[in-house]
């Protein structure tokens, strides 16, 4: 199981170095998506420190959003998800794994760039190891809950648009606790009650999503 789990990472890790630009497109989207929003507001610091945690949420919960689609897309056409199928490893194994790749590829830069980003919008200091730390718990949540949508939209029409509105709505969640676990350390109330809260979405979606991602998929290749 491990080893078949570790296959699919690095296969798909492979694909997405020879696709470097894509992974390279959701990172500008980041960047530019938060750098917008001083020439919006205004330059004010009081107003951009205030608003800080929001946007740069808001920019990853969007920018998570641009790889989705391709999750099982790719597969899918070319008919190697059959092929993972038809394998004695599981389907939630193998969907696992994608959605590690898809972390490692999308969410992993985000939150590399993030600091920057606070940095840019006037953060206070004792927010930006709570931000990394949130979104160090928050991002799996989304590449999880975002596979599940990616498996039922497989093969639809104008499938991005049925995409959002299908994980848009259980996103807001998460968004709500990462940006209030920033909120409470730069106030100087306490964060942990956000942050267990996010690992609690994030083990309950590790244990869920898999399953019904791969349920979708089954259905998909019938």
């Amino acid at each position: 199981m491990i080893s078949g789990f570790t296959q699919i990472v690095r296969r798909d890790l492979r694909l997405a170095s020879r696709q470097g630009m894509d992974n390279v497109m959701v990172v500008v989207f980041f960047v530019i998506a938060v750098v917008l929003f001083p020439f919006g507001v205004g330059p004010e610091p009081n107003i951009l420190a205030r608003i800080s945690a929001g946007v740069i949420w808001v920019a990853a919960l969007l920018a998570s959003m641009l790889s989705l689609e391709r999750l099982f897309q790719a597969d899918y056409e070319d008919g190697s998800l059959e092929l993972l199928a038809l394998q004695p490893m599981a389907l939630e194994i193998v969907v696992l794994g994608k959605v590690t790749a898809h972390w490692l590829t999308t969410g992993l830069p985000l939150i590399a760039a993030a600091p920057l980003l606070a940095v840019l919008l006037n953060m206070e200091t004792q927010g930006f190891l709570i931000l990394i730390g949130a979104l160090l718990v928050g991002t799996p949540t989304l590449s999880l809950i975002g596979a599940v949508g990616a498996a039922l939209v497989l093969g639809s029409r104008r499938g991005g648009v049925l995409l959002s509105l299908l994980i848009l709505p259980l996103y807001i969640p998460v968004l709500i606790f990462g940006v209030s676990a920033v909120d409470a350390a730069i106030t100087g109330f306490t964060f942990k009650p956000q942050l267990l809260i996010l690992g609690a979405f994030m083990i309950g979606s590790l244990a869920l999503c898999p399953w019904a991602s791969a349920g979708a998929l089954k259905q998909a290749i019938e």
